[in-house]
């Protein structure tokens, strides 16, 4: 398994919503990463787009590249579910 490296502007994001009380924890992160509901390739190329359920309401959104043997997490976002792609699960 590749090893998770997480930028600052990413560990800032995850910081930040803590401190709102989200449970994105960097194990949701990793899950994402590995076990995504949707991944999108295209829109912002070469990073990868990675997103899976967070609540009834939200999906999180995990931007990511492959850096060697390594992922790099850019950014992560919760988003309303329907916005980027049709959600699977409720």
């Amino acid at each position: 398994m590749k090893k998770i490296v997480y930028t600052k502007h990413a560990e800032g994001k995850l910081e930040r919503l803590r401190r709102v009380g989200s449970k994105v924890s960097k194990n949701l992160v990793a899950e994402t990463v590995f076990e995504p509901e949707n991944i999108d390739f295209e829109i912002d190329y070469p990073k990868i787009i990675a997103s899976r359920p967070l609540d009834k309401l939200h999906i999180l959104r995990v931007v990511f590249r492959y850096e060697d043997d390594k992922i790099i997490i850019v950014t992560l976002y919760p988003a309303r579910k329907g916005r980027y792609y049709e959600s699977k699960k409720n």
